[in-house]
């Protein structure tokens, strides 16, 4: 393929395995490459970041990417109460200690939520100073912070990453499939505004209707996302991201990540 790896988050498995048991069942599929979806507050630990790494190596997979519990601290790096920011800090001080342990060079992150039905107004020139913050305290571990598209936070337009773009000049983005068709929008306008700033991929199918299913047991076109992506030149992980509730057997699995690694040969055909 044309430097784009295909791989799997341990999100995947949640909350069938424990994270530390994901990693035998990614590479027995085959991938190589994943996402680490810590799926409770200790697992932010050091000691558990230790146990994660000795499974990654064991079983020869790389760790691009963490993922954290988002409403457990996230939405407070954009608090306005000094308490609740420093506790941010702290928590996202943890997470990142755990990232560079497992070798990943991104973090996925949510940030703020847009629960209530009231029209949401993002303070750039604060939220920047924020991201800015976060980045720094990112880089001293080696990771990119990597804002993900999702429909029901901030970035759930197009324009509030363009915004961002012109004041965090080290943000990176996530692009995640279902959550782009979930805004009604679909990804090729996120695409397009987020351009080299590009890390991570997160794959999932879905249907005309929009209920969600494993890649190949619905409608969406992956030979054409994978080919818009070698036409930016993006040569990093396509990673799957499924829901238990989509599948009942591992089978099914492997049949979802074989189909995702042979659309994405297409798409490299066609480049050619």
């Amino acid at each position: 393929m044309g430097g784009m790896e295909i791989g799997i988050s341990t999100a995947s498995y949640f909350p069938k395995l424990y994270t530390e048991q994901t990693i035998e069942h990614i590479a027995a599929l085959g991938a190589d490459v994943c996402e680490v979806f810590f799926a409770s507050r200790c697992e932010y630990r050091r000691e558990f970041a230790d146990i994660v790494r000795g499974e990654l190596d064991r079983y020869g997979v790389k760790a691009h990417s963490v993922h954290a519990l988002t409403t457990q601290f996230e939405p407070e790096f954009f608090s306005r109460n000094d308490r609740a920011y420093a506790d941010a800090v702290e928590v996202g001080e943890e997470v990142l200690t755990a990232a560079e342990i497992l070798g990943a060079r991104c973090y996925t992150f949510h940030g703020a939520m847009c629960l209530k039905k009231k029209k949401y107004t993002a303070d750039y020139p604060f939220f920047a100073a924020r991201l800015n913050a976060l980045c720094e305290q990112a880089k001293r571990h080696g990771v990119t912070l990597c804002y993900e598209t999702v429909h029901w936070a901030y970035f759930n337009t197009p324009e509030y990453f363009a915004r961002l773009k012109e004041l965090v000049p080290d943000l990176g983005a996530t692009l995640d499939i279902k959550q782009t068709m979930q805004t009604g929008l679909g990804y090729r306008p996120f695409m397009d505004v987020i351009g080299d700033r590009l890390k991570t991929v997160h794959l999932c199918d879905f249907d005309d209707d929009g209920r969600l299913s494993l890649p190949g047991e619905g409608t969406f076109d992956f030979v054409t996302l994978f080919a818009r992506l070698n036409d930016i030149g993006y040569t990093g992980p396509a990673l799957m991201e499924v829901y238990t509730g989509n599948y009942d057997t591992e089978d099914r699995l492997r049949r979802a990540y074989e189909h995702l690694k042979e659309c994405a040969a297409k798409a490299d055909a066609l480049c050619r």
